[in-house]
């Protein structure tokens, strides 16, 4: 497994996060079973949230960190102020409320970091960024930053909490994958366009990529003249797509890797702190995830994957 730096969290993060979503769904021993074998592969970060599973997902991690004892070997990353069916919920209320039901779910005194999981620009990020240094100082979070949060916010962030003295952002989780969305999967989400990847490679801003594998797209379940899940179809199926993933195909083929291993591969290999969050609801698909962390593409190559031409 390789490691990338963070500021802040005192020790190199794992380049690859297991997601915790699908924990909610499992039976706690096949779910501690996914953490141990998580932790085993040298992966040392997990991605939940407090809407995951309505809570249950930060449940079943917190049970299992104190059952294992392995508080220690795994650094935490959770996110909160997501928006509900009545309201968008980014105010200081509704941070102080989820960051204390987190805290509780899991069972830890701190987090290692933390996430808005929703922008709301109507709400300042001056006003954002200090109700977060007040958690922050209060230790009950390392660091922090913003989930689906475009560049010019957290520039606006980070600004402001410059000039005050106060500690800014240190990350985002914004989409980013092989497969480029068409539009949004879900409301109030953030897609990494050129501009983005170009602010990343200016700035140095790590980003953890949600969706890191198009949601299975890659995984040759999903055909072009199969359009029974409306969502994958509103959002990845476009010729573009299609071409990406037939390259990811070949040359996933002459490198011992599947075409979900090379899109992997992509989002790991930016010129920029790329880290890729994952989903894998076994331990194959655990272990895959982690093999796939130490392919290396030159730039020839995630160039040919992007617009194709003659293959390097």
């Amino acid at each position: 497994m390789k490691f990338v730096t963070i500021p802040g969290l005192g020790r190199p993060v794992s380049r690859v996060v297991m997601g915790t979503m699908v924990l909610s769904g499992l039976e706690p021993n096949d779910a501690h079973a996914l953490l141990d074998a998580w932790v085993d592969a040298g992966g040392n970060m997990v991605d939940t949230a407090r809407v995951y599973g309505g809570g249950k997902s930060e449940q079943v991690l917190g049970g299992w960190l104190e059952s294992s004892g392995r508080r220690d070997d795994l650094m935490v990353f959770t996110k909160g102020c997501h928006f509900d069916s009545k309201r968008d919920r980014v105010s200081k209320a509704d941070l102080d409320l989820d960051v204390s039901l987190s805290l509780e779910a899991l069972g830890v005194e701190r987090i290692d970091l933390y996430m808005l999981h929703r922008d709301d620009p109507s709400v300042p990020a001056a006003e954002i960024v200090e109700w977060l240094n007040e958690h922050r100082d209060a230790g009950h979070f390392r660091e922090f930053g913003g989930s689906n949060w475009r560049p010019e916010r957290v520039d606006e962030a980070n600004a402001s909490a410059k000039r005050r003295g106060l500690r800014g952002m240190v990350a985002v989780s914004n989409y980013l994958g092989l497969a480029v969305a068409n539009e949004p999967m879900w409301r109030g989400c953030v897609m990494t366009d050129e501009a983005g990847l170009r602010w990343h490679e200016a700035t140095g801003a790590p980003n953890f990529a949600w969706s890191s594998q198009a949601r299975g797209f890659f995984s040759g379940r999903f055909k072009a003249d199969d359009p029974s899940d409306p969502d994958m179809v509103r959002v990845y199926y476009t010729e573009e797509n299609w071409g990406r993933l037939a390259r990811a195909e070949r040359l996933g083929a002459e490198r011992g890797l599947s075409a979900t291993q090379v899109a992997l591969a992509y989002v790991l290999n930016q010129a920029f702190p790329s880290i890729a969050l994952v989903g894998p609801a076994n331990v194959d698909e655990l272990r895959q995830c982690a093999a796939a962390s130490e392919a290396t593409l030159s730039p020839k190559e995630m160039a040919w994957l992007e617009h194709g031409g003659p293959q390097p």
